[in-house]
């Protein structure tokens, strides 16, 4: 296999998962970045498959014309080597490096073209899919039901000098499909439907990554043997910790941390809580763990399950641990002679995972009734229900006679009977009484070694001891019921603070189903709204859709929401819990919706806004522009003798850029929030003298001071204000009033009336329409037939200023016809 000896070229592939992944589009990416330096470079054969993009991304580069050959009376297109040796450029582009030649051609493999142009000197930039690889392409079949029929061998690909990844999502392949991106429309739905499936698209991709690794590897051992490295780098691995929240999880943790550590393995700590919601660990218990596998930098993970030793081979399992560690037991020798502990279970049940059995200070500690499993004490107290009477009879007939007597010898079964009330509830009871009774009978009442009773008083005392047993049993069984019931309460708060402390933290919907989905050892949680069908989030693998579909659906709330669950299935009691857990991610759902519903209205507004900005600018910067260029353009005109008139024009015209670039400037202030009012003593008079001044443009002429235009009526001497805000309110107000009442008189009056001062800016013009008073301070609102007045922005301007300075600003008709603005301010103090 010459590709793999000695070569003067370099060789150059694109890896994709998938056909349309970008292989073709990123070679020819490559292309462009090379001629671009300079790199002589051409395509000797790229399949567009009519993809327009990939298609207009050939462009610019120079093809060698495919050679063409007839076989049947079917032509094929190939690689015409001997033009590209003679053109010898220095790089070459040849897509579908695993084609297979057509009969007839000197090469049976496209990768044997390559190998010729490599050995010429001439570097080869290719393409090819995962499927294509002879080591994958059966399993790549039993994946996608599509054999592959063009392969190439593994070391080819393997040999190549710079190996590139092209990876995109499943997700974001199959909507590149559905847009037309990669098939004709014609084959996109059973594109979509076969080959292209979410989950082939998965499995590929984790396939691609595989064996990407594996080349990795190669490298790296390589590598090592290049720079004749001999220590021993052992792959990254998984350990799980399985930890119960007694003092030995600690050296449990850090014992699990040195085995991580000397693999460079990912560390988890495990704690499954029994399903009967008899928990051991306390939160302040949980949260040492979880610092302490933080500060080791390993994750806290909790399950639940019936069986510790199931539950924690199965997450193991499902994470794909390699290792698992857990400590010895610390029940003693005796009582694993019954029954085996968990560490056992988990060694027998481990299968081909390497388990690690640390040693403790608790190991073997003795019985533990709290730690034994429901099916122990199951057993264990109808045992006791046998043994406790029989040897309470044992203990009867070995003392003396007279040393008891019946009384004492029925007080001795009654304590029998509440013991085993206490082990095991009030079933075991009942057949510890009945026991209890017919040894008392049979051997202690008159006539013994009979069941007869002669004696009435013996026998009415023996039935009263073991009625009064089994009162205290019904007691203490119901006592014991309560306190099951705590626990489970108690367990099921543990459950549900958990995860809600994970939406605390996290917020993120995706993360609480994967927790759900971990801690229950399920394949996969979706939780899905139930008028529509629709998937809103999930966790795991093929999710459910259908309640029908899903081995423990969840009913939330008012029935809008199922949490539905792939999987073993779960109690009641799980069920609690996950509408609990259910409602949290409906929370979750409604809260991200309202986020983006916020988004979305801030969009609009934005969009709104701009498209408002866009549609008063382009017209209102556009007229005072071309006016000053045309002016200009008759300046320049010598024949022209009326220069002085035309400059008036211009400046006309500058002075409404000038306004309308302040008041956009201004707004922009006001929206940024960047408007700061200086407040401070401020004289009306020369306030208003200099805003007539500041007016410019057509109403120039009639601000002046004395301007019979404007008339300025001043009952008052100062107002509390920013001097400079206040002039550009003044100027905006009386500038509008000017352009929209043209003709009209213009009346600035001011008056103290306690501690406000009253300024008004009043016209008797056409006024504004009824019940738009509080419309003509908004943004870009011109109310006016007349386009030509300027942006709408002034009375936005003034008003945002006045807020700015504390006071208020409001709009009126003037009696007669007409506007009257009037400004509310503070006045100065005295």
């Amino acid at each position: 296999m010459g590709i793999l000896g000695r070569k003067t070229g370099d060789l150059r592939v694109y890896l994709g998962a998938a056909p349309g992944v970008g292989k073709t589009y990123s070679m020819l990416a490559e292309a462009h970045r090379r001629l671009e330096r300079g790199t002589d470079v051409v395509a000797a054969v790229v399949d567009t498959h009519g993809r327009r993009k990939v298609g207009q991304q050939l462009m610019g580069i120079e093809v060698i014309p495919p050679r063409t050959t007839v076989q049947d009376r079917t032509q094929y297109q190939e690689i015409d080597v001997p033009a590209i040796m003679q053109r010898r450029p220095k790089v070459v582009l040849v897509d579908d490096f695993a084609h297979t030649n057509a009969p007839g051609s000197k090469n049976k493999k496209r990768w044997q073209d390559v190998e010729e142009l490599l050995n010429a000197g001439i570097t080869v930039i290719t393409t090819v899919n995962i499927q294509n690889l002879e080591s994958v392409s059966e399993l790549a079949f039993q994946i996608t039901g599509v054999e592959e029929p063009d392969r190439i061998p593994d070391e080819v690909v393997r040999a190549a000098d710079q190996i590139e990844l092209v990876d995109i999502t499943p997700e974001a392949l199959r909507r590149r499909l559905a847009h037309g991106n990669v098939y004709p429309p014609e084959r996109i739905d059973a594109a979509l439907s076969n080959y292209f499936r979410a989950e082939n698209l998965t499995a590929l991709r984790q396939l691609t990554l595989l064996w990407l690794a594996d080349q990795v590897d190669a490298a790296l051992a390589k590598y090592r043997s290049d720079k004749k490295i001999s220590e021993r780098w052992g792959p990254r691995e998984r350990v799980v910790v399985g930890v119960t929240g007694g003092p030995e999880s600690e050296v449990l943790v850090r014992r699990a941390s040195r085995i991580a550590s000397r693999t460079g393995a990912d560390l988890r700590v495990v704690y499954v809580v029994d399903g009967g919601g008899l928990t051991a660990i306390s939160d302040q218990q949980k949260k040492t763990l979880r610092d302490l596998a933080a500060s080791l930098g390993a994750t806290m993970h909790t399950v639940v399950g019936d069986d510790v030793a199931s539950s924690l081979i199965a997450y193991a399992r499902d994470v794909n641990a390699t290792q698992l560690v857990v400590g010895t037991s610390r029940r003693s020798r005796l009582s694993r002679m019954f029954e085996e502990g968990i560490s056992e279970a988990v060694v027998q049940q481990s299968g081909g995972l390497d388990v690690h059995m640390v040693t403790h200070d608790q190991a073997a500690g003795g019985f533990s009734w709290s730690l034994r499993s429901p099916r122990q004490r199951r057993i264990t107290s109808w045992l006791a229900a046998v043994a406790i009477p029989a040897a309470a009879g044992g203990l009867s007939l070995l003392l003396p006679d007279d040393f008891l007597r019946v009384g004492g010898s029925g007080a001795l079964f009654f304590v029998g009977v509440l013991c085993t009330a206490v082990l095991g509830g009030l079933g075991p009871a009942l057949l510890a009484a009945v026991l209890s009774a017919a040894l008392i009978t049979y051997f202690l009442v008159a006539p013994t070694n009979a069941f007869a009773i002669h004696d009435t008083a013996s026998a009415v005392g023996s039935a009263v001891l073991l009625l009064v047993a089994l009162g205290f049993a019904a007691l203490v069984d119901r006592a014991s019921y309560r306190v099951r019931e705590a626990r489970q309460a108690t367990g099921e708060a543990a459950l549900l603070a958990m995860f809600a402390d994970g939406v605390l933290q996290d917020g993120d919907l995706d993360q609480l189903l994967e927790r759900v989905r971990e801690t229950y050892n399920q394949r996969a949680v979706s939780l899905v709204r139930s008028q529509t069908g629709d998937i809103v989030a999930y966790a795991g693998s093929d999710p459910c859709a259908e309640v029908g579909d899903a081995d423990t659906p969840v009913e939330i709330g008012d029935d809008e929401y199922w949490l539905l669950l792939s999987g073993p299935p779960l109690t009641t009691r799980d069920r609690r819990v996950l509408s609990g857990v259910g409602r949290q991610a409906v929370n979750l759902v409604k809260q991200r919706e309202l986020v983006e519903a916020g988004r979305a209205k801030v969009a609009g507004q934005s969009e709104k806004l701009r498209q408002e900005l866009l549609t008063a600018v382009s017209h209102d910067l556009r007229s005072p522009l071309a006016a000053a260029k045309v002016a200009m353009s008759r300046i320049r005109n010598s024949d022209v003798d009326a220069s002085a008139e035309l400059l008036a024009t211009v400046e006309e015209s500058v002075d409404q850029l000038t306004s309308l670039v302040a008041n956009l400037l201004d707004s922009a202030r006001l929206a940024a929030g960047a408007v700061r009012a200086e407040m401070c003593r401020v004289e009306l008079e020369p306030v208003v003298q200099r805003a007539l001044l500041g007016i410019g443009g057509e109403s120039d002429e009639f601000a002046r001071p004395g301007s019979e235009r404007v008339k300025v009526e001043i009952d008052c001497d100062a107002v509390l204000a920013d001097s400079e805000l206040l002039e550009r309110v003044m100027a905006n107000l009386i500038d509008n009033s000017l352009r929209y009442a043209e003709g009209s008189l213009v009346r600035v009056t001011a008056g103290q009336v306690g501690q406000r001062v009253l300024i008004a800016v009043v016209d008797e013009g056409p006024g504004i329409p009824r019940g738009s008073e509080q419309q003509v301070f908004a943004a870009f609102q011109r109310l006016s037939d007349d386009d030509t007045i300027g942006l709408g922005l002034g009375l936005s301007v003034a008003s945002g200023f006045v807020e700015a300075m504390g006071g208020t600003i409001s709009a009126s008709d003037t009696p007669g016809g007409g506007l009257t603005v009037e400004i509310d301010l503070q006045a100065p103090p005295t």
